[in-house]
């Protein structure tokens, strides 16, 4: 078990300290505003509760390209001529008997093929279809798991299983773990970054606390970086306040801090402060980090995008600029892509083209930059869609699935030319090499050094994991 983030409250500290607490939490209050702390504030850098890694890390980050709303693996990754074969008969009640099925529950069901073609590609020839042709061109750096499957059939629980290891709100998510657990490389800028876009289609809402700390101190949440406006709320120095009368106040409040600290034995406390010298240093290192003017042309031509559009292009820049700078966990969330109709439009007109050039380019500008050998990609979404049309709304779609639906991984430690696992003929279970998402944070830790059993903290009387009580490692898939 690592170190446990929480002091213990006896009754008597509650007691003696109750007016401490009082002023306390008005503190807290005044922290959790604008704020930072200059030079003559020393607040040690989190260096991780491990220490060092259990075993020689094979990555320094993550870059987490999260497809929200569901992505069709039907439509991307998984070929199922069976399935085109099938289109418009009736789907076998073998398949989905006593399956839980989410709008579809109760009514005709009816096999809906593939709706673009497949080919193909590289060296490896894996299959991908048609509507990425910039991916299909560095297919064999992909590995292609077409074996996932979920425990939640709704996108809000879904999102949190894949965040945290459980549908239950309220855990720690994937960049908090190893924001905890490792600490960060990055001296002016937060360990954890999150950014949105959004892509065509059903836009379904992303709650801010897929990026939360849980049960962890706060400063191991997730920071979510705009491409649009300012880039990060309540940083910018106000009007009139210079940086000699900030130190001056964050002075003021660490010394506080030191008197209350033996007391009140809240870590919330500290971490704010630590929170406020980030914002500090955030105000110079944030610009900076928006400012692409010095990129070359034929660097910004790879993503395809006007950089600050808030396009998922533009933002899978500035993950490549989150990685230069030492950011350990960048996710990016691309909404719209939840089709419960007008799959085929959405799909062919939207959603893929919004990302095709733009993911081929993060990995061609991770070479160029030497960071991808040492940087793990995932692309994928919360579950996958059912092999099943809906047509009560209008335009054909599919149904959410969480028994079967693909991903890729790509970058340090991984083969890249495999595909690993397959879900039925029809794309319905995951069939061959099963792979759960408690698997893929096992997979993930064991890249950035660590054991996944290993790397808990104590909660209500309770060892908890990113992994839960589960996970394996996915081997074949590991150079």
């Amino acid at each position: 078990m690592n170190k446990q983030p929480f002091a213990a409250w006896t009754r008597r500290t509650f007691l003696e300290g109750g007016a401490q607490g009082v002023g306390a939490l008005a503190l807290a209050s005044l922290l959790g505003r604008d704020g930072s702390a200059g030079d003559g504030v020393k607040v040690p850098r989190w260096a991780g509760s491990l220490g060092e890694p259990h075993h020689p890390p094979r990555v320094k980050r993550v870059i987490f390209l999260t497809m929200a709303g569901g992505m069709s693996h039907l439509e991307t990754l998984d070929n199922k001529p069976k399935l085109a074969e099938m289109n418009g008969k009736p789907m076998p009640e073998s398949f989905t008997k006593g399956q839980p099925i989410a709008q579809l529950q109760g009514k005709a069901l009816t096999c809906l093929g593939p709706q673009h073609p497949f080919g193909k590609h590289g060296e490896s020839g894996q299959e991908i279809s048609s509507i990425f042709p910039k991916l299909a061109s560095i297919i064999d750096e992909l590995c292609i798991i077409r074996s996932f499957k979920t425990e939640a059939i709704n996108h809000d629980p879904a999102h949190t299983f894949m965040n945290t290891g459980t549908t239950i709100s309220g855990r720690p998510s994937m960049g908090a773990w190893l924001q905890y657990g490792l600490g960060s490389e990055a001296d002016d800028l937060p360990g954890f970054v999150v950014m949105t876009s959004v892509g065509g289609g059903q836009d379904q809402p992303i709650a801010s606390r897929q990026w939360h700390s849980g049960f962890l101190p706060s400063q191991f949440q997730g920071i979510q970086l705009r491409s649009t406006g300012d880039p990060v709320m309540y940083v910018r120095r106000p009007g009139g306040v210079d940086t000699g009368r900030q130190r001056d106040v964050v002075n003021a409040v660490q010394q506080l801090n030191d008197l209350q600290s033996g007391t009140t034995h809240d870590p919330e406390i500290t971490t704010r402060i630590a929170q406020y010298e980030m914002a500090f240093k955030m105000q110079t290192s944030v610009p900076d980090l928006m400012d692409v003017s010095k990129e070359p042309k034929e660097v910004l031509g790879l993503y395809g995008c006007k950089p600050g559009d808030g396009s998922f292009g533009s933002n899978c820049l500035l993950a490549r600029r989150l990685a230069e700078r030492g950011v350990r966990f960048i996710q990016l969330y691309h909404r719209g892509w939840d089709h419960h109709n007008g799959i085929v439009n959405f799909m062919k007109n939207h959603c893929c083209p919004s990302v095709d050039q733009t993911i081929a380019g993060l990995i061609t500008d991770l070479k160029r930059c030497g960071l991808f050998k040492d940087t793990l990609i995932v692309w994928g979404g919360e579950f996958g869609r059912t092999p099943m049309a809906q047509t009560s709304k209008g335009a054909t779609g599919r149904d959410h699935h969480m028994k079967g639906f693909s991903l890729w991984l790509a970058g340090g430690g991984i083969k890249g030319g495999v595909t690993h696992g397959t879900t039925d003929a029809l794309g319905y279970n995951a069939e061959e090499n099963r792979t759960h998402v408690n698997d893929l944070h096992a997979t993930l830790l064991h890249l950035l050094g660590i054991d996944h059993t290993r790397l808990t903290t104590r909660f209500q009387g309770r060892d908890f994991r990113l992994t839960d009580v589960a996970g394996k490692l996915i081997k074949p898939v590991l150079s």
